[in-house]
């Protein structure tokens, strides 16, 4: 194959035609540019995300539009949607649903809780305590939920986004390391710059309230599955899989940090891969996509060591440190 591209000078054709599925996800992209006006990494993992079949957990200081992103994925698909508001009194049955007794037959009906939808937001997630967080893990990874002996499995296309704030310690709850494993990503969004904060403000001056409404609907459920099959194409070479499995284990056999990432951890960043390979039209993983994605898909995956806690380190930067240690194939 390298002769043939040697001997004449057509350019590259992709094994894989990446046009419709880069057309497609390029109209989400511009409904949610309307709005949200840099963020260009926390965008492009969202959609990563909902091409590799994971859920997003976004991470950011209160008023930098996590709850505003998230809502402007949702109204950008044709799903299903429902918005959850965590609070410290939020039961697991507030969210699953419950059996309700039915006088008029004499038998328990389920009514059927706001996680019955395809695309879920949970607003300060952190904000509940354990046993209503818990009652997200059957259904984000199994996409069911069980309850009293029947099972009701979900509609595919099926996310859930998440939002949390980590400035504020009162009120909140932890996330038990179960349920961060069960996000693809965690997303941090950063601070505007100033040219961005400017654009963000004549952005505002003429909004106009139920504006943010008005959002084009571009991808239906039969659109994201179809996307998602173009993604299952893309090629990963035995050496791209070596690099994936050299990542993960050291984060098993690195003395900063006290819970090392699990195999879920290597499927995740596999998965997410192969869906942003495609994102860059590109019908092959590289290194270069693995290493964009390893903070992303293995920072909140680990626990750090209590010194390097102490110092302050972020797991971040300890994914990336850890990863530039790691030999790229080919290279």
């Amino acid at each position: 194959m390298e002769e043939n591209l040697e001997n004449t000078n057509e350019p590259f054709q992709n094994r894989v035609d990446l046009s419709h599925f880069n057309a497609e996800l390029a109209k989400v992209r511009e409904q949610i540019a309307r709005f949200i006006i840099g963020q260009k990494k926390a965008v492009e993992l969202l959609q990563v995300a909902l091409i590799a079949d994971g859920h997003v957990l976004i991470e950011g200081v209160p008023g930098i539009a996590k709850t505003q992103l998230a809502k402007l994925m949702a109204r950008s698909l044709d799903l299903q949607y429902s918005r959850i508001q965590f609070t410290p009194d939020l039961m697991p049955s507030d969210i699953l649903g419950t059996s309700v007794y039915n006088q008029k037959t004499g038998e328990f009906e389920f009514k059927a809780g706001p996680v019955f939808t395809q695309l879920l937001l949970v607003d300060e997630i952190n904000r509940s305590p354990a046993k209503t967080q818990a009652a997200l893990f059957e259904v984000m990874e199994e996409r069911q939920v069980s309850i009293d002996g029947k099972r009701y499995p979900m509609e595919e296309p099926y996310m859930v986004l998440a939002t949390q704030n980590p400035v504020e310690q009162e009120g909140t709850y932890r996330l038990p390391e179960a349920q961060l494993d069960r996000f693809l990503f965690k997303v941090k969004m950063e601070y505007p710059n100033d040219a961005e904060e400017f654009d963000i403000l004549k952005l505002h001056l003429g909004f106009k309230t139920g504006d943010d409404q008005q959002v084009e609907q571009v991808l239906s459920s039969a659109d994201i599955i179809e996307l998602r099959k173009v993604a299952e194409e893309i090629h990963v070479e035995e050496d791209m899989l070596k690099y994936i499995a050299a990542i993960t284990n050291a984060t098993r056999n690195n003395g900063s940090l006290y819970l090392g990432a699990s195999p879920r951890a290597s499927i995740a960043l596999l998965k997410a891969a192969r869906a942003f390979a495609a994102l860059q039209n590109r019908d092959f993983v590289s290194p270069e996509d693995i290493r964009f994605l390893d903070a992303p898909v293995l920072a909140h995956r680990v626990i750090l060591s209590p010194e390097q806690e102490m110092e302050g380190i972020s797991p971040e930067e300890l994914i990336q440190q850890m990863v530039r240690s790691i030999e790229v194939p080919g290279a």
